[in-house]
């Protein structure tokens, strides 16, 4: 039987990790974990998984994984609703059995299922963002000042930015829909944030830095909120990461991982802000080269789940 419903998921276009039979129950939570990527997404590439060894480490503990197939460059509502249909999918072929989901969203990713959670909460148990930007990323309003729409710079950045994203989606096999990094960026700069967040703001803190609630009931369905985000660039030498957000942490004037500030990543209640991560290591990327002086990302995520088991989810 499980072998024909990851069949099914497998014909629908959703890459679902195939579940493990384990005597460790410890992330065995009663909704399926769905992890969806952020910018540049992807489920696999070839013998790369953009959530490198993590859905195993959480399968090792009884946990149902799925990673669905989301853009690489769009904006988080178009994500989203490609996000909802394959959820769908997954509780109409499981016969009943599944009904929510614990949603963990990296980067964008946090935008996308805070989307998902607002236009369809019936679909949602939990909802964890990490390192993501939910004001906003002062890098977006420099590419956005640098490269506007319409120059020619805007154009020449456009072309290749979209380039690379329908190779991304392509070597993923994704071909569904094409990459629109304008979409994207207009939701990351101060003034689409600032939208994003009056549209939805269930789970946005008030405050400049403060939390966000835990519990919040959306259409009658009560749906639990976590984050967290780190505040590191350089976490070891042999990430080929660590340069590149070493020098787009100058452009943030707050403590940040290189992409995501520490404030901006607040979002329901905050687990941490300042772990030694920069904004691919919770993702166990570049290939687990991560500080040694940190929990391992795997180790964070088994965590959460187990979280999630303890509340009922």
């Amino acid at each position: 039987m499980k072998k024909l419903l990851a069949s099914a998921l497998v014909a629908f276009g959703l890459c679902t990790t195939v579940p493990t039979v384990s005597a460790n129950t410890q992330s065995q939570t009663k909704n399926p974990i769905v992890l969806v990527p952020g910018i540049f997404a992807f489920d696999s590439i070839a013998t790369i998984d953009y959530w490198y060894q993590i859905p195993s480490a959480l399968q090792s503990q009884g946990a149902k994984v799925y990673v669905p197939k989301i853009n690489a460059f769009d904006s988080s509502a178009k994500r989203g609703e490609a996000l909802i249909k394959q959820l769908e999918q997954i509780r109409a072929s499981s016969g009943g059995s599944i009904k929510k989901f614990n949603l963990v969203g990296h980067s964008q990713g946090g935008i996308t299922v805070r989307y998902v959670m607002n236009v369809r909460p019936d679909l949602v148990a939990s909802v964890t963002t990490l390192h993501s930007p939910h004001k906003g990323s002062p890098l977006a309003d420099l590419v956005t000042g640098v490269a506007p729409a319409g120059s020619l710079q805007g154009v020449a950045f456009d072309v290749f930015a979209n380039t690379v994203g329908n190779l991304v989606n392509l070597l993923s096999n994704n071909k569904k829909s094409a990459s629109d990094v304008r979409a994207m960026l207009a939701e990351f700069n101060k003034n689409g944030a600032a939208a994003n967040n009056r549209t939805f703001p269930v789970g946005v803190p008030t405050s400049a830095c403060g939390e966000g609630p835990e519990n919040v009931t959306i259409n009658g369905n009560a749906i639990r909120l976590y984050s967290w985000s780190g505040t590191s660039k350089l976490t070891n030498a042999l990430d080929i990461s660590d340069p590149l957000f070493g020098i787009t942490s100058l452009g943030i004037s707050e403590a940040n991982d290189g992409v995501t500030g520490r404030c901006s990543s607040h979002f329901g209640k905050v687990i941490k802000d300042n772990y030694t991560m920069n904004h691919l290591d919770v993702t166990n990327q570049v290939l687990g080269l991560v500080s040694l002086f940190e929990s391992s990302p795997k180790t964070l995520l088994q965590n959460q789940a187990n979280r999630l088991k303890n509340l009922g989810l």
